[in-house]
């Protein structure tokens, strides 16, 4: 197990520069750091967070809704709409622009099988605990299944099958060890995260920005120190809405 690990990471390590094209650029793992399991309310402010009063938000469903049986029909989970590429390119156009995209502003980054991610601060909907999920038929293999917390029903993405569904082997699958959902924004979509790394203040000229990325419409840029993906939610939220992966497939 630990040397088909080590031969993911690896494989991880070039994953993003070879996204972007850029062969020049080296991916670097982030270092393991430890997170404390407190646990008290979803996030209810967007504003200067560190990564230990984000732990503070994290939130876990109580045992009752633990065992509640559940069943899900299929109609009532988000429709995941087959869509050209021609619409799917032309997501960048319509969305809005960015209110990070002036000054600072604060990034989340989680790591997912090696690879390091980060998403606005602003854009973050919230923090789960990974619970039982419900699978639905006819979904995407990326379509983890719905979890219930409280009233809401969280559409579950598996990030590393969703991001890399080329890579992602069985070995690569048997070393994942989810523990947190990283909810996109105020939608019902949720990321599922191995570790939470830190909280860290850009500025604009520490990413290097994609202003017309139609072949990526999910990656608004590129943090540069870090060398590691800034996901645009917007754009993201619409792949999952449209079923598509990483590929728009």
């Amino acid at each position: 197990m630990g040397k088909s690990l080590t031969a993911s990471k690896k494989i991880m390590k070039n994953y993003l520069s070879e996204l972007l094209s850029e062969p020049e650029v080296a991916v670097e793992l982030p270092q393991q750091r430890s997170v404390k399991k407190t646990i008290t309310r979803p996030l209810a402010q967007k504003e200067n967070h560190s990564l230990e009063s984000l732990l503070k938000t994290v939130s876990e469903p109580k045992q009752a809704e633990i065992t509640k049986e559940v069943t899900i029909n299929d109609s009532t989970e988000v429709e995941l709409l087959p869509t050209s590429s021609e619409e799917n390119l032309s997501l960048v156009s319509k969305l809005p622009k960015k209110s990070y995209r002036q000054g600072d502003f604060q990034a989340m980054f989680f790591e997912v099988a090696g690879l390091t991610i980060a998403v606005p601060l602003i854009e973050l909907g919230g923090i789960h605990k990974v619970d039982k999920t419900n699978s639905l038929m006819g979904k995407p293999d990326w379509f983890k299944g719905v979890m219930l917390y409280r009233d809401e029903k969280i559409n579950v993405v598996d990030t590393a099958l969703w991001v890399m569904p080329e890579k992602c082997d069985q070995a690569l699958k048997d070393s994942l060890n989810y523990q947190y959902i990283i909810m996109l924004n105020d939608s019902s979509w949720g990321l599922m995260a191995e570790q939470l790394v830190d909280t860290v203040v850009l500025s604009q000229d520490e990413v290097k920005w994609l202003d017309s990325n139609e072949k990526r419409p999910w990656l608004a840029g590129l943090v540069k120190e870090k060398m590691c993906a800034l996901l645009d939610v917007s754009a993201l939220i619409e792949l999952l809405n449209k079923g598509s992966d990483i590929n728009q497939k």
